[in-house]
């Protein structure tokens, strides 16, 4: 018995019998049906938090960001094309690719914002705390 064909002949054999080799004789079943239900479970948990949970976090954050875009947001879409928001109406999306081209798109097309107003204006007013704390401390 060599190589792969004899070790699995040997694992088949090995399970069949349910003995650990030799004239042992007949020992009962290698494990209880309670150790293959766990088994189940825990191939599942690991299924669960390696693949379905993080993926509907990113649905999530890709809905979030779909929820929340606004006009002056520089995008790209599924297909690759950068542009800005120039408008939205209800499920659609006017992007400005180029000068005097400008395209309506659903906003499920949208794959991801790369600036946006409102969080440059929050980077902005952080900026300025920040710059204010400094002169604070400066000071004392």
């Amino acid at each position: 018995m060599k190589g792969f064909k004899g070790m699995v002949t040997q694992l088949f054999a090995y399970g069949m019998t349910g003995t650990s080799g030799g004239a042992g004789g007949a020992q009962g079943s290698g494990g209880s049906p309670m150790s293959l239900i766990f088994m189940i479970i825990a191939i599942f948990a690991v299924m669960y938090f390696l693949m379905i949970r993080p993926q509907q976090r990113q649905k999530k954050q890709h809905q979030d960001l779909l929820s929340n875009l606004s006009k002056g947001d520089k995008v790209i879409t599924i297909g690759g094309i950068h542009g800005t928001v120039t408008g939205i109406k209800g499920d659609l999306v006017i992007v400005k690719i180029a000068d005097n081209v400008k395209v309506e798109l659903n906003r499920s097309s949208i794959s991801k914002v790369v600036a946006s107003k409102s969080s440059s204006a929050r980077a902005q007013t952080s900026t300025q705390e920040e710059a204010e704390k400094e002169k604070k401390e400066e000071k004392e």
